[in-house]
């Protein structure tokens, strides 16, 4: 079942330890076909290097595991709500990378002071608030996923235009139109994660970007007159 999806999914999980996001299991990385409402996830606690793409689990929209002989990651439900709510993502990855929890401990929205951030993240890197006791001792997982949609509903933010947030004393989740490209957008907020630390060290008054270069980085490469790349 879903044999492509598994082995991309497998790739993008390989991918976490080669680009320096994960520490052992720390992470995981899932990914949807729409047409089936089925995803397929990492499974729960299994060292990276005795993964192979049979282990990958498929789940459904729903919660149950549709095929696989492991549990699936712990933080499957919140990949779930994030599908449920948002059906045109095809890629969902959760790491606790350096740089960007360290944002994520201290509570803080990584804002956008330069044109790297601003080439993939229209805006601020959102902070999700922390969540309640009730939510904590309760389906913790699963009300992660509604702190991040509550977080993008709240302040009106385009996932598709801030495929990325940080968790309050937890971690970060990307997202993209497939795996792989989930994998690429977590790259990048560890990326300018560093970037802005060292700003902020460097230049504790550093303000962000101005608006006018911020829209011109971004949209010369998104929407409907991107001029990047080739055709």
């Amino acid at each position: 079942m879903l044999e492509e999806l598994k082995m991309a999914v497998y790739e993008a999980n390989m991918e976490l330890p080669k680009r320096n996001l994960i520490t052992f299991t720390w992470g995981n990385v899932s990914g949807f076909d729409k047409d089936k409402g089925l995803f397929v996830i990492k499974p729960s606690g299994v060292e990276y290097d005795l993964l192979s793409p049979d282990d990958m689990v498929v789940m459904d929209l729903d919660g149950n595991k549709a095929e696989g002989k492991y549990k699936p990651s712990s933080d499957t439900p919140t990949h779930l709500e994030l599908y449920k709510k948002y059906p045109y993502l095809g890629g969902v990855v959760h790491t606790h990378s350096k740089e960007a929890t360290a944002w994520a401990q201290a509570g803080m929205d990584i804002s956008c002071y330069g044109t790297t951030h601003a080439d993939y993240f229209y805006g601020p890197i959102p902070c999700a608030r922390a969540l309640t006791t009730e939510e904590i001792q309760g389906e913790y997982e699963k009300n992660t996923g509604l702190v991040i949609i509550e977080t993008f509903e709240g302040r009106n933010i385009n996932p598709l235009y801030t495929p990325g947030v940080l968790c309050t004393n937890h971690g970060v989740f990307t997202w993209g139109k497939d795996a792989h490209e989930a994998v690429h957008n977590a790259v990048v907020v560890e990326e300018v994660a560093y970037m802005a630390t060292r700003s902020r060290i460097i230049n504790p008054a550093v303000v962000p970007a101005p608006q006018n270069i911020q829209d011109k980085h971004f949209f010369r490469k998104h929407g409907e007159n991107a001029y990047y790349g080739q055709n």
